[in-house]
């Protein structure tokens, strides 16, 4: 069975392009180290600094490093060091075009479709290890309460240290292994990773504060041996991702704040005010909680954390349904002097993407606005063409988002072919006019319930049946026992 084949004829049917044109290719013939050296002339050397990478284990498109100091009064400095990708992607090129009509990586299950082509965001525009790079850096004080003041952003020349990966510095932060041998190969590494890994965790505690929301969902991760897949294994989080979100989201939000200070028009990431809140509400009340009837960011968080102390090993399961209930997040176009629409979820007023512009083109296009606004140059995006962008990288993102779900859909159904009348626990993931659809633990899998599903919703457990599945659609049919 070809999962490849698979997850090339839904990236058209979803209108993304798998391969990238001629007119792409012959660009990237003509970029090589000395254009990615020459991109770092002339800007401010930060290649002292002990900066890190902290990615998935066989990541090579690293969009970004962090470093920090401590301060005097127990605040701190961080530093966000972002892939200067404008200096080999320019604007209206052909390999534009590419990012610009994908506006997104795909990560399938079986094969990855890259906005860039790797020769870039492996290897001329990733931030890997040893290499100087041309960086856009974000720098900002947190106070010993977590507050972001005293920020600014600029270009310079940065060197990764360290490459690093989530589950090695995840153990090694928890006690649980030794530290990971690039932690222990370059001096100064261990303390730099515990005072950001303090850092974050103020960040966090401030954020959950101000009612920003604490959900853990699980992502499912293929397993291939001698190419053959294996299991779906799903991924939760850990306190290396941790450290490297809430770096991310000061980020964002200090790029947000600094264009709308600029007087320029901004992308944001924007999570409006969820429209199935009664819905939220009901959820709580068969909890024994009650919510206010209006949304509240605030009342959410405070009922999410009595769940998961009262009940750690259900919490993921109550996450999903949160998620589904709250809605999708999307790209909008944010005017100066605007009240803008902020993230619910994040609790935050100014946010933006702009930390991963290798694999996500709404981050290129912040990118090329903060250059702008450095320079004091007019914007290279008329408001007219960042509200078409932002409707695009939103519509595209979903398109991504369903060529993955349908990748990992056929590979459950793979896995799950040779198990037909098996009963398993199930955790109701979605229900609506268009279906009621089921999620099972071992193999991390979703299915549809095409019997007994009437009088259910989002959020119930139900014990199930495996009746059918369909390789080529990927489709995993259940019946309610």
């Amino acid at each position: 069975m070809d999962l490849r084949g698979v997850a090339r004829k839904a990236m058209v049917e979803r209108s993304l392009e798998p391969d990238f044109s001629d007119a792409a290719l012959a660009e990237l013939e003509r970029l090589d180290e000395a254009a990615s050296r020459g991109a770092t002339s002339g800007l401010t050397d930060l290649r002292t600094p002990l900066w890190v990478s902290i990615d998935n284990d066989d990541s090579l498109d690293l969009d970004q490093l962090s470093v920090a100091e401590a301060l005097p009064d127990g605040g701190a400095r961080i530093f966000v060091a972002v892939a200067d990708v404008d200096a080999l992607v320019k604007k209206g090129s052909a390999i534009d075009a590419h990012a610009k009509a994908n506006t997104t990586s795909v990560y399938t299950a079986a094969q990855i479709f890259p906005m860039l082509p790797d020769k870039l965001s492996t290897d001329l525009t990733s931030l890997r290890e040893g290499a100087d790079r041309a960086a856009i850096v974000i720098e900002t004080r947190v106070g010993p309460d977590g507050a972001l003041a005293d920020s600014s952003v600029y270009r310079a020349v940065v060197r990764n240290h360290a490459k690093l990966a989530y589950n090695g510095v995840a153990a090694w932060l928890d006690g649980t292994a030794p530290a990971p041998e690039r932690v222990r190969a370059v001096a100064g590494v261990d303390e730099q990773l515990r005072l950001q890994d303090r850092i974050a965790q103020t960040l966090r505690k401030r954020r959950f504060e101000h009612g920003a929301l604490s959900l853990e969902t699980l992502e499912a991760r293929a397993v291939f041996e001698d190419g053959s897949l294996t299991d779906l294994v799903p991924e939760a989080r850990n306190r290396a991702k941790d450290l490297i979100e809430d770096f991310m989201i000061a980020a964002n939000s200090v790029t947000a704040r600094f264009l709308e200070q600029r007087g320029v028009p901004s992308l944001r990431r924007v999570l409006r005010s969820p429209e199935r809140w009664a819905k939220i509400v009901d959820l709580a009340e068969s909890l024994g909680a009650k919510l206010p009837p209006e949304p509240s960011n605030a009342a959410l968080q405070a009922f999410l954390d009595k769940r998961h102390e009262a009940d750690p090993d259900r919490f993921v399961d109550l996450s999903v349904s949160v998620v589904k209930l709250l809605g999708r997040g999307e790209y909008a176009l944010e005017l100066p002097r605007r009240r803008p629409v902020g993230h619910f979820a994040l609790a935050l007023r100014d946010y933006s993407h702009s930390t991963a512009p290798n694999r996500r083109f709404p981050d290129l296009i912040t990118q090329r606005l903060l250059k702008a606004a450095l320079s004091n140059t007019k914007a290279p995006y008329s408001n007219p063409e960042l509200e078409r962008l932002a409707a695009r990288c939103t519509e595209q993102e979903d398109n991504a988002t369903k060529v993955e779900r349908q990748v990992r859909k056929s590979a459950a159904a793979l896995l799950l072919s040779s198990r037909i009348g098996e009963r398993f626990d199930a955790f109701v993931t979605g229900a609506s006019d268009k279906g009621t659809w089921v999620r099972i633990a071992e193999p991390a899998a979703e299915g549809r319930l095409v019997r007994g599903f009437r009088g259910l919703d989002v959020g119930d457990r139900v014990r199930v049946e495996l009746l059918k599945t369909d390789f080529e659609r990927g489709f995993v049919d259940f019946a309610k026992v």
